[in-house]
């Protein structure tokens, strides 16, 4: 019998001299590529996807302090999978095989649905719709409750993004150039769990005009986010001299999470960053920020992209 491969079956969309692979396992991103030229860190069609690579995070992005919370009353006990902070982490359905569609050479539809658990005793589907075109990749992402009582959900998606010089050599995030149009980050505890709101101006995180990274460390989350004429809030990574990167979001994502991969493995650290749109931040399902309640029936939705530019 033919193994299976971990990620599950593989569709690859095709544009021009763009391709991008979206896996059964999750729905998620596992490639992005202009001709030779990598958008994503992502990883092999052998391979497990590594800390959150190219995953969408649902029904809740990032963490639960220790896996519990209280919904209308009710306490659940969500599984702890981030053992060494004692957290639920980026949701139920990462590990889960979605149902893939093909809707043209260049675009595939991923659904799944969430059935009601022990910790999460409630009925979601999801999809995730990948087109890729002129512009680069787009996903529109939704929530719908199928049950018949509300239901908190968050969503979120985690890819992350190569920066490529003029050599043609991939730039380290120290020496990525950043842009994010915030003018909040959240201040966290040593469990990564939001304490406080806090204004980037006068702050490292500050990154409104775009600078290098440096030596930062980021795992930050931020809101507040200034967004252009067609209501798009959008994060760049540039390469000096070289192309850029740039990830943008609707109005239904309000939060982003940057991070630099600094407690990656080191082959892995710092060789990328990933750049996360969030509808609310770390243990909303606790403090109610951005969080969304879906009576039954509701269908919640918003799109996100990836558009690189060469140099």
């Amino acid at each position: 019998m033919e193994a299976l491969a971990p990620s599950g079956r593989q569709v690859q969309l095709v544009h021009g001299e763009s391709s991008v692979t979206v896996t059964e396992v999750g729905g998620g991103l596992r490639e992005y590529r202009i001709g030779a030229t990598p958008v994503l860190d992502g990883y092999g069609a052998d391979a497990m996807a590594s800390r959150g690579r190219g995953q969408l995070l649902l029904p809740w992005p990032n963490r639960i302090a220790d896996g519990r919370y209280t919904f209308r009353g009710t306490a659940q006990q969500l599984p702890v999978n981030e053992v060494a902070l004692g957290n639920a982490s980026h949701g139920l359905t990462r590990w889960s095989a979605w149902e893939l569609d093909r809707l043209g050479p260049a675009a595939v539809r991923a659904s799944f649905i969430l059935r009601a658990q022990s910790g999460y005793p409630f009925t979601v589907s999801f999809t995730a719709e990948y087109h890729l075109g002129d512009d680069g990749l787009a996903v529109t992402m939704t929530a719908t409750n199928l049950g018949g009582q509300p239901a908190p959900v968050g969503m979120g998606a985690h890819p992350y993004l190569t920066t490529v010089g003029a050599d043609g050599d991939v730039v380290r995030a120290d020496d990525v150039e950043l842009t994010v149009p915030a003018a909040t980050w959240l201040e966290t505890d040593d469990r990564s769990i939001p304490v406080a709101a806090r204004a980037v101006a006068d702050a490292p995180v500050d990154f409104r005009q775009a600078r290098p990274v440096g030596s930062l460390a980021l795992d930050t989350c931020y809101t507040d986010l200034a967004r252009d004429p067609d209501g798009r809030a959008r994060v760049r990574l540039g390469a000096p001299g070289g192309g850029s990167v740039t990830v943008w979001m609707d109005e239904t994502w309000p939060y982003v999470q940057v991070f630099t991969g600094d407690t990656l493995s080191p082959q892995e650290r710092r060789r990328s960053i990933a750049v996360e749109p969030l509808t609310c931040p770390a243990n909303a399902f606790n403090s109610g920020d951005g969080l969304r309640v879906l009576e039954p029936a509701e269908t919640v939705g918003g799109t996100w992209g990836i558009q690189p530019t060469a140099g």
